[in-house]
């Protein structure tokens, strides 16, 4: 067979096995490549906006869960208390109520932070009926007799302006008097060296004999249990931490009925009293450049109109018993917070304020930036794919043309061992007869 005819040959049937495998193969590569880019666009155009709602609905059913977990607490704590009412009224029952009632809480031993179970109350006190205390349990020990006061009068009581057992004086039996949560305040400079606020809430309940009222029941309930339902609450995150960095703006707070911040990552923020027992002033547009000269940052939402117009009416709204989400400027940064109300009531904390409600605020600028990188590496992630199907196709084509002129070859060469030299020329006959 000819040189020419068996190109011709070659060439025709690697053409045909080119247009039945090759160009199949790179019409849906070149189908997925597309795709992939087209959605590596998509996601990049709306992922911040997806994950914006995403997050303030998720944050929103957050603030909403921890509200209604804060007040099913409180709730447990006014039964203890009435509970606390029918116990035979003994140093020995006082103490081992204390001692029974415990609550994990999160604390760092060392370098190792773990849960420990701390009693739910500091102190459990029977007062009589002109306010001098009969029995007393304060941190599990028995007060001596000689120890015992008269906190009737304000002074004498733990924070030196209690007014707990003049409430219980005024309520019916199974009633409660649930106290503002009361500490000494923590200011910025002790703050920064590690102190932490802590304190307490007062409970209280009459008692009453044949003839009226016979004293109270009172509970002081640690601090740290109720701070633990916010302090280690990263609100875009399920898992919990041991302290929030709040420079991150990604943290949850609490607030109470009167607006006052009682739950936040920065103690100086939270509303204490002063060694005297008197209430450490509050931001206001008149007062801020002083107090925060002096390290003093307590917050009262109804005040930071000066920060914010909307701050005010976050705190109007969820003292109306109102759930929801609102934007607003704090310290220079933009913020949305979800807010929602803990529906728990007592005679002075009524419907719909009740004890106050919980914040869990993200600072909007943080996360919009958290948000492109994200789409920006989804985006990087889409081409790499392209890339690596690109590479593939050409990788086939190769391959594959090579297998083509391997075969070809072969056909070529068995063509020619089967048909004799020459015969591919037309038959010659003679037409004369001998």
């Amino acid at each position: 067979m000819s040189k020419n005819k068996k190109g011709k040959q070659f060439f025709s049937i690697g053409s045909v096995f080119f247009l039945l495998i090759v160009i199949p193969l790179s019409l849906m590569a070149f189908l997925i490549a597309n795709g992939i880019f087209k959605l590596g666009v998509t996601i990049q155009e709306k992922t911040s906006v997806v994950l914006d709602q995403k997050a303030q609905e998720d944050i929103k059913a957050r603030a909403i869960n921890t509200a209604n977990e804060v007040a099913g607490f409180l709730t447990e704590s006014k039964k203890d208390l009435l509970i606390a009412t029918i116990i035979p009224p003994t140093e020995t029952a006082f103490r081992q109520f204390v001692l029974e009632n415990k609550r994990p809480i999160w604390a760092r031993d060392g370098k190792k932070i773990q849960q420990v179970l701390v009693p739910l109350y500091k102190e459990m006190s029977l007062i009589d009926r002109k306010g001098k205390e009969v029995i007393k349990v304060v941190d599990g020990k028995v007060v001596p007799d000689g120890q015992l006061k008269n906190v009737g009068i304000p002074a004498n009581t733990t924070y030196k302006n209690e007014t707990y057992f003049a409430q219980a004086q005024m309520l019916n039996k199974g009633e409660v008097y649930v106290s503002p949560v009361t500490g000494w305040y923590v200011n910025k400079e002790a703050f920064n060296k590690g102190d932490r606020f802590s304190g307490i809430i007062r409970l209280a309940t009459p008692l009453f004999d044949k003839d009226g009222f016979a004293g109270a029941i009172a509970l002081a309930l640690d601090y740290r249990h109720l701070a633990g339902f916010t302090n280690h609450v990263i609100p875009t995150q399920m898992e919990k931490v041991y302290e929030v960095n709040a420079a991150e703006g990604n943290y949850a707070y609490m607030v109470d009925h009167r607006g006052h911040i009682i739950v936040h990552p920065l103690s100086y923020h939270i509303v204490g009293l002063n060694p005297q027992g008197g209430q450490i002033p509050t931001l206001n547009e008149q007062n801020a450049n002083d107090l925060m000269k002096k390290g003093i940052e307590a917050l009262n939402l109804h005040q930071l109109k000066f920060m914010d117009p909307n701050l005010p009416v976050i705190a109007k709204e969820a003292a109306a018993g109102k759930s929801g989400l609102l934007n607003y400027k704090f310290g220079g940064h933009t913020k949305f917070v979800a807010y929602a109300p803990i529906k728990f009531y007592t005679r002075n904390l009524p419907a719909p304020a009740g004890f106050g409600w919980v914040g869990m605020g993200i600072d909007v600028d943080r996360y919009s930036e958290t948000a492109i990188k994200m789409a920006q590496t989804i985006d990087k992630e889409a081409k790499a794919w392209t890339a690596t199907i690109i590479f593939i196709l050409v990788a086939s084509m190769i391959i594959l043309f090579l297998i083509m002129w391997l075969l070809m070859r072969g056909i070529n060469r068995s063509i020619a061992a089967e048909v004799p030299e020459g015969s591919e020329q037309p038959l010659a006959f003679d037409d004369d007869d001998d």
